[in-house]
């Protein structure tokens, strides 16, 4: 038996080190370390985040285990961004210690569309280049790897360093874009209500109506985390800058509220996927686009009878009496379809679902099926491959993994959105004091400042706040503490508190340019009675006021939130909790819509 080698606690840091940062994706920060498939051997035929640009620096995200023997390399989608320098991180956290907190303007929540996309900066999105089907697999993957690293190449000729913001730098992943974009009938483009000028890029809207002559139906999702008047506004500012879009709100979870801010999951009602407040209007833009060229009546009985369920003895289509017919798509079928495709063939109208990362484009589809077929996660980038969906047999839809493009959006206001996965944050508390700027935190968040003393009574008005003291003060009041020092786990409390805003339970919602100005116009506006029903606002506020009387007097708990794992708990949306979360022990039991006001939203 061979003697073993010596192992000192010198080398036990280093090989922790070194998982914390293959975990990180700082692994993969060179060419010569290529993800796990290539480096496997030349035998595997996969290809994978290969596809990087020769003159950047990145970092690549949310590592995955795999084996051997997977069918599916799990890291092929994972998410490529630009990798950012320690001097550059160390800089923004100095400055979360030292710059004073100063609240923003009302005024400055209105965000142009041109403020984002400026067109004079070439902010167009990769396109995948001509071929014939002479052509080899091969020597396409080459001329489409060619085509990409050309493309950085001119967008970084017309942006200087540090104005870009994240995008997606993997074409696998814009690879997947560019044959649902080509195999749908219709894209269904999924935005957040609560910031949707971050998600919609002018350029894919134009070469979809413009190049490809198909129709684009924006899904403005979960509604329900944003006042009715100000959806109402989105709402008719983005159909009035795109004259051939078709706009639907959509919400999966209508009229049921986090009836706490930290609580981890939405209160269960008695149906799940099926009640969701949408599909019908999606249903209706769908017949207006086919003009009667596709039979959609078995949706519409579908819709019909899924409301009936809803109505009755809650969500029935879990018990497997309607199944839904899923397709894994080969690569090799994927790459060879045309671009010239026959729409409508064979009488199937075929859904293509795309949008940024975290805007809810599996909550989405798992509504239209009716039943849970994709996982949910609020981690970015959580859908790892195509797939395809029969909801009915005329109804087929396509499932994309979420993809950044590139904009010239603040990189804080993009993590608030939750397009980078806060897990993956080296240096989260600029980003807790950009939302701090935007919120009314203290009356929120009731936070005692660390540096008050117990003998000399409190003044918000007096004292200065910084991004590190709001970290530090939450991380007192939630009880983080480190292992082995037992001190304010800082970095923990800032990754809760982002984790509250990307929830909506820290409700910052974005605005249209002219809203402060006609905000008394929308909310007298006749179509709000609409979208407060699909919001099941009315309802919400019923039941919450049988709450309080029901839980006046009730003593409360602590929430067991462990927010280190929050990232891989699946349906972190909360379709599979059965309970309501008790309230804070110290009180905080509000809902946020109740202490900014009705149709307030900071």
């Amino acid at each position: 038996m061979p003697r073993r080698k010596p192992f000192s606690n010198k080398q036990k840091k280093k090989q922790l080190q070194v998982k914390r940062e293959k975990k990180r994706g700082e692994n993969g920060s060179s060419h010569s370390s290529r993800n796990a498939s290539v480096e496997r051997g030349p035998g595997r035929d996969r290809q994978s985040d290969t596809s990087d640009s020769e003159t950047t620096d990145i970092r690549r995200i949310n590592h995955q285990p795999g084996t051997r023997d997977s069918r599916y390399d799990p890291n092929r989608f994972r998410l490529h961004f630009e990798k950012e320098s320690k001097e550059e991180v160390e800089k923004r956290k100095k400055i979360a210690m030292e710059k004073i907190l100063k609240p923003v303007a009302e005024k400055e929540l209105e965000i142009d569309m041109t403020q984002i996309y400026p067109e004079e900066k070439g902010l167009d999105f990769p396109r995948r280049p001509s071929w014939h089907y002479s052509m080899q697999r091969e020597e396409l993957l080459r001329k489409e790897e060619k085509s990409f690293l050309e493309y950085l190449e001119a967008l970084h000729s017309k942006n200087p360093p540090g104005t870009l913001s994240h995008f997606e730098h993997n074409l696998e992943t814009w690879r997947q874009l560019w044959r649902v974009i080509e195999m749908s009938d219709v894209i269904l483009l999924i935005v957040d209500i609560r910031h949707p000028v971050l998600q919609f890029p002018p350029a894919l809207y134009h070469y979809i109506t413009g190049e490809l002559k198909k129709y684009i139906i924006l899904v403005l999702n979960k509604v329900d985390l944003c006042p009715a008047p100000l959806v109402l506004a989105w709402k008719h500012y983005l159909t009035k800058q795109f004259p051939h879009l078709h706009c639907v709100c959509f919400t999966s979870h209508p009229g049921q509220p986090y009836s706490t801010l930290l609580q981890k999951k939405r209160i269960r009602k008695k149906a799940g996927c099926n009640r969701a407040g949408g599909p019908f209007h999606i249903m209706r833009a769908c017949q207006e686009i086919t003009e009667g060229r596709v039979d959609l009546s078995s949706w519409e009985k579908k819709i019909q009878r899924d409301a009936v369920a809803v109505g009755t003895e809650g969500d029935q289509a879990d018990d497997g009496s309607e199944s839904v017919l899923m397709e894994h798509h080969s690569d090799v079928a994927m790459e060879m379809n045309s671009l010239t495709q026959e729409l409508y063939k064979d009488g199937v109208l075929t859904l293509g679902c795309i949008g940024f990362p975290n805007v809810g484009k599996s909550s989405v589809l798992n509504s239209l099926v009716g039943r849970k077929v994709v996982s949910v996660s609020r981690t970015p980038g959580h859908t790892k491959y195509f797939q395809t969906y029969y909801l009915t047999p005329t109804v087929k839809l396509c499932d994309c993994p979420g993809l950044v493009f590139p904009s010239q959006v603040d990189k804080q206001l993009q993590i608030l959105a939750g397009i980078y996965p806060v897990s993956q944050l080296q240096e989260p508390y600029s980003s807790v004091g950009y939302l701090c700027e935007w919120i009314n935190f203290q009356s929120v968040l009731k936070l005692t400042h660390p540096d008050h003393s117990p003998e000399t009574p409190q003044d918000p008005k007096t004292q200065d706040w910084t991004a590190w003291d709001v970290c530090e003060a939450w991380a007192e009041r939630r009880g983080y503490k480190t292992a082995k020092a037992a001190r304010n786990d800082v970095y923990r409390a800032a990754n809760s508190l982002l984790r509250l805003a990307i929830d909506g339970r820290l409700c910052l919602c974005l605005r249209p340019p002219g809203y402060t100005q006609s905000k008394d116009e929308w909310e007298s506006h006749p179509d709000l009675a609409e979208i407060i029903a699909l919001q099941g606002r009315k309802e919400e506020e019923d039941e919450r006021d049988d709450r309080e009387d029901d839980e006046g007097e009730s003593s409360s708990e602590l929430e067991e939130d462990n927010d280190r794992d929050a990232d891989d708990d699946e349906d972190a949306d909360g379709d599979d909790e059965d309970d309501t979360v008790k309230a804070d022990r110290k009180g905080l039991t509000l809902n946020m819509f109740s202490v900014l006001g009705e149709n307030e939203c900071v």
